[in-house]
């Protein structure tokens, strides 16, 4: 027998779906990263990880899967990383629009495929 739990809703679960293949997404992605960088990765500060993380979460949430599914993250250089953290900084800061920031960041990675 399946009971109903009335304190999850449907948009709970959505939104926690959501978030878990975010995060699972980011994880692949930074790992790529890791990986690629090799020597270079511990250059990046705690923070400039914790910034890379967000602003790759804001771009899953942004970009269509099948997009995300064919960015080489391991191929991005230190300086791509710089490139995106400054990005980053925009995004959060509301500087410029928010799609033409992150269609920025979507073609940094891009560009290395």
């Amino acid at each position: 027998m399946i009971s109903q739990r009335p304190d999850v809703t449907d948009e709970d679960l959505g939104m926690r779906t959501f978030h878990l293949r975010k995060a699972k997404a980011v994880e692949r992605a930074m790992e790529r990263l890791r990986h690629g960088l090799k020597d270079e990765w511990p250059q990046l500060s705690n923070s400039d990880i914790e910034e890379l993380e967000w602003i790759l979460g804001e771009l899953w949430a942004y970009i269509a899967r099948a997009q995300w599914d064919d960015l080489r993250f391991g191929h991005l250089a230190m300086h791509d990383l710089r490139r995106i953290l400054l990005f980053g900084r925009e995004l959060r800061r509301h500087s410029r629009n928010a799609v033409d920031v992150l269609n920025d960041v979507a073609q940094v990675v891009v560009d290395k495929a």
